[in-house]
């Protein structure tokens, strides 16, 4: 367990996760340590008291800033065995893209540089943001990457790092852009307007028993029927151990990380009141102007890349996965 005068000792191997007080960092965190990892080096923006709860508690050798990150690194000389570059800024409606460029471009620039410099593993996140609305599929294929056209600059940001990875002679021994689909589960309590979708309706079941859900202001979707594939948070992070398990078997390249199947906001709403036993009640609202044409109407994994290196432990089922984030996670205020 972590303490203040924590060092690392040399030549100890260690595991970076950055964007550690985050949602699915943190989560990768604890399956780190339920694997029996507690060398890990957790690199983050730990000024915000909101996200404590997600780091505390779990077992790792100490914390860093991100802004000293590469600093620390050239003054200690620690023995990084494999990388998980999860940091990211996140929020779909920051516009103003200088902000997503300095943290979803430039560093992740920079930690590439380390790690091929230092012959290190990466995983690191891109997202499912990065296929805008869909025109060109989603088939995490590396052919269409320069074609894709991203509907915010958090989007953007993420396919300007893939094109700048893919174009990039000198990489890290192995490494893996995993296009995140939408992640839900616990430790997502810090996101306000950015958590998800569940975690909203859970909240507003709580409060008044009743669910909004945006209307449909496209022609031929109904109400609540927009589709999206969402998945688990603890399937995500099983997907990264394995990657980190089996190297070997993986090509270096991007990746898709969902279910492989869609559904719809509605199906998630009625699984969220299924996990609090009560009967849904769903009204629905107008689109905010600033996100309406910048909105997914339909995502879909095509997971045939990760399937076919290897990788074939079942997905939990979206009535599963909301079960178990409301009943042993929101219902009773736990974290991961």
């Amino acid at each position: 367990m972590f303490n203040e005068s924590t060092e690392v000792v040399e030549g100890q191997p260690v595991i970076v996760v950055t964007g550690a007080a985050g949602f699915i960092s943190s989560c990768l965190v604890q399956f780190l340590n339920s694997k029996g990892h507690d060398n890990l080096i957790l690199v983050d923006d730990f000024g915000e008291e909101k996200k404590r709860a997600n780091w505390e508690g779990k077992s790792y050798i100490r914390t860093v800033e991100r802004q000293s990150f590469f600093s620390w690194l050239e003054e200690k000389s620690p023995l990084v065995q494999f990388v998980f570059h999860l940091g990211a800024r996140t929020d779909t409606t920051e516009f103003n893209y200088a902000i997503h460029e300095e943290l979803n471009v430039q560093y992740s620039q920079d930690m590439w540089k380390y790690c091929t410099a230092n012959n290190v593993p990466l995983v690191y996140a891109s997202s499912a943001a990065t296929y805008g609305g869909g025109e060109l599929g989603y088939d995490d294929s590396h052919e269409i990457v320069e074609k894709l056209q991203p509907l915010n600059p958090y989007g953007v940001s993420k396919n300007e790092f893939d094109k700048w990875a893919l174009q990039q002679t000198e990489q890290p021994p192995f490494w893996a852009g995993l296009k995140f689909f939408n992640v839900y589960g616990p430790n997502e309590y810090h996101k306000a307007r950015m958590a998800s979708v569940i975690f909203h309706s859970f909240n507003q079941i709580q409060q008044n028993g009743v669910v909004k859900l945006f209307r449909s202001h496209r022609e031929g979707i109904k109400d609540g029927e927009q589709l999206r594939d969402f998945v688990y948070v603890k399937d995500v992070v099983k997907v990264m151990y394995w990657l980190m398990e089996h190297t070997h078997k993986a090509g270096n390249g991007l990746y898709n990380l969902g279910t492989g199947t869609a559904r719809s906001f509605i199906d998630l709403v009625k699984a969220t009141y299924a996990g609090l036993d009560k009967q849904s009640n769903i009204e629905f609202i107008d689109m905010p102007e600033d996100i309406r044409d910048k909105y997914q109407y339909f995502t879909e994994a095509n997971m045939k890349k990760l399937h076919d290196a290897g990788y074939s432990e079942p997905f939990y089922s979206l009535e599963a996965g909301v079960d178990d984030y409301v009943r042993n996670y929101l219902k009773v205020g736990k974290m991961w």
